[in-house]
């Protein structure tokens, strides 16, 4: 597919591969902490109704998104044009229609579609037994919805923890490891709160 081609090919010319991972695990990483924030809150709170804690955490789940994707868009977007614009005063010559200027152009847009699906799509996997269990699938849980839930954002935790290893080149069993202390940090800030309240 030459169109396919064309893109792989401005993408490289762009090396935006390295932003691309680096927003997909930032902004991954807020997805998970912030799914693990809210059904922690929600725990230590009580009984809660299902569809308020699927509401909830969808509706956080989208800002996440909608954030990501036009932050990452806007700052991108104006990152790529003060580049054309040094690369052309230094090579006197405008590249509006070169490769390097349609990499330029396209590369935002993908990067800001990384950056917002990253944090919307693990944050519906790690609600995903939420809505198992609201829908009625009769699909047994290994723990209350809310449990399986909060496991799920430390599974998220860990695989980014361990992606974020390999791409760097660190032991990725001390990687995912050091991710999931952090959200145990997180979840020991949060239920001392809770318990205070």
């Amino acid at each position: 597919m030459p169109l396919i081609r064309q893109i792989r090919s401005l993408w490289k010319l762009s090396q935006a591969g390295q932003i691309a991972r680096r927003y997909f695990v930032t902004n991954g990483f807020d997805g998970a902490l912030t799914m693990l924030g809210i059904l922690l809150g929600f725990y230590t709170g009580g009984e809660v109704p299902l569809v308020v804690a699927i509401s909830a955490c969808l509706g956080a789940a989208v800002a996440l998104g909608i954030s990501g994707f036009t932050s990452a868009l806007l700052s991108e977007t104006e990152e790529r044009k003060k580049e054309l614009k040094e690369l052309e005063e230094s090579l006197v010559a405008p590249l509006e229609g070169s490769d390097y200027g349609k990499a330029s152009q396209i590369t935002p847009w993908v990067i800001a579609a990384i950056n917002g699906l990253s944090p919307f799509l693990i944050s519906l996997f790690i609600i995903a037994p939420l809505w198992l269990e609201e829908a009625g699938m009769g699909l047994p849980l290994p723990l209350g919805p809310l449990e399986t839930g909060i496991a799920f954002s430390f599974l998220a935790i860990l695989f980014l923890g361990i992606f974020l290893g390999r791409i760097s080149g660190t032991f990725w069993l001390w990687s995912g490891l050091r991710a999931v202390l952090i959200g145990l940090v997180t979840a020991g800030i949060i239920f001392l709160i809770g318990g205070n309240t």
